[in-house]
């Protein structure tokens, strides 16, 4: 009879790192791994479509009791999980808390963990702190596009909102194209701590990238370069808000990554452009979940590719108007129509990326004997 002893693996922020979490070459490679075992269908994810993003707690703008937190920007609390398959063939769940009121504790404005727990018994093999993990692997989505759809020999990068969901997408521009010696970077003026502060950054870890410069406008971030990312924090509800890219701002064969809110003209979308999700199915379930109620998903989800789901939706595109990323991966569409065609890359989020990631962290901690050992039980009381 085996043991009914249950042991975990706790991981602070500190051993995380110690365990190779800020290694974005391998972390984008697993993220890759991850698309791919996604579009052979090896996933689950929430709620009965099994592509949900998560289950949202939110808060009254007037709560009836005392206690009750009040709304808030950022003010929610999430569990986001999902079974991964293949070599990950690992569950888990990411569980955090926001509240934008956080930075001025000197905080995060979200607090992160991830549990990982075995697939058959559900019991706990490892609590992790997932701050970093959580960045590296949004960073390393946009990495792999950028290694399919970024021109081979990229020069030239634009940041549109210069935080640290940028930063991870940098820092997974240079792993897939280390040819890239030019940044233009966007902030809310030019003077701005998160623009100074990346340019800081970039030149102390990327001295290979020469020539950096702070913009004015987002015209001036986009232009003439091979690769954009725009991760700006604004409200949502109104998608004339949002950030406008013109499509005569674009240098052909460019690719955008959009992990934030991002606007484009109908014209260029429906006629023109490239899109690209992540994974559709996320995109189907977001729309499933909100946009069927009179109101068009892309003013609660500002990412591109909410807007194509809803453009499809009103019959101004057709399905096929949406490339799926994991179709590119397995070879079923191709990398590119033509050399000059723009690749909007939409990218969600999803909690497999947290599980992959986090199981390959989870891997190097057991191999280098790195975490804290802790005991559920020995024998549990109520078997």
């Amino acid at each position: 009879m085996s043991s009914t002893k249950i042991d975990f693996l706790y991981l602070s922020e500190e051993d995380m790192i110690k365990a190779g979490v800020t290694d974005m070459k391998e972390c984008v490679e697993a993220i890759e791994e991850m698309f791919r075992l996604m579009k052979l269908g090896d996933y689950r994810m929430a709620g009965a479509n099994g592509n949900s993003h998560g289950a949202m707690v939110s808060f009254p703008a007037e709560p009836e009791f005392p206690n009750m937190p009040k709304d808030g920007p950022d003010r929610r609390f999430m569990a986001m999980p999902a079974y991964l398959g293949g070599k990950f063939d690992m569950a888990g769940m990411k569980w955090y808390g926001s509240n934008v009121e956080n930075k001025k504790k000197g905080l995060p404005r979200s607090i992160l963990m991830l549990v990982l727990n075995d697939k058959d018994t559900g019991a706990p093999l490892a609590f992790m702190s997932a701050n970093v993990l959580s960045a590296y692997r949004t960073g390393a989505v946009p990495g792999v596009g950028f290694k399919y759809f970024a021109p081979e020999n990229a020069k030239t990068a634009g940041i549109i909102g210069p935080g640290v969901m940028s930063k991870t997408a940098f820092d997974a521009m240079i792993a897939v194209r280390p040819t890239i010696t030019s940044l233009k970077i966007k902030g809310s003026s030019p003077t701005s701590k998160s623009a100074v502060g990346f340019e800081t950054w970039v030149r102390a870890k990327f001295p290979q990238v020469t020539d950096i410069e702070i913009v004015d406008t987002d015209e001036e971030a986009v232009r003439d370069c091979d690769i954009v990312e725009i991760a700006t924090s604004s409200p949502t509800g109104d998608p004339s808000s949002y950030p406008f890219v013109d499509e005569s701002w674009i240098k052909p064969g460019a690719v955008i990554a959009c992990p934030a809110s991002a606007r484009f003209d109908d014209d260029f979308i429906i006629n023109r452009a490239r899109s690209v999700a992540d994974n559709i199915m996320l995109y189907e379930a977001w729309h499933e979940e909100y946009g069927l109620q009179g109101v068009p998903a892309y003013n609660t989800i500002p990412i591109p590719a909410v807007h194509v789901m809803d453009l499809i939706h009103e019959g101004k595109m057709g399905k096929e108007s949406l490339d799926d990323l994991g179709d590119v991966l397995i070879g079923k569409i191709p990398v590119r129509r033509n050399k000059d065609e723009i690749v909007i890359y939409s990218v969600g989020g999803m909690p497999t990326e947290d599980v992959a990631w986090g199981t390959i962290v989870y891997r190097n901690a057991l191999k280098l004997g790195i975490g804290t050992k802790l005991n559920l039980w020995d024998t549990p009381e109520l078997a």
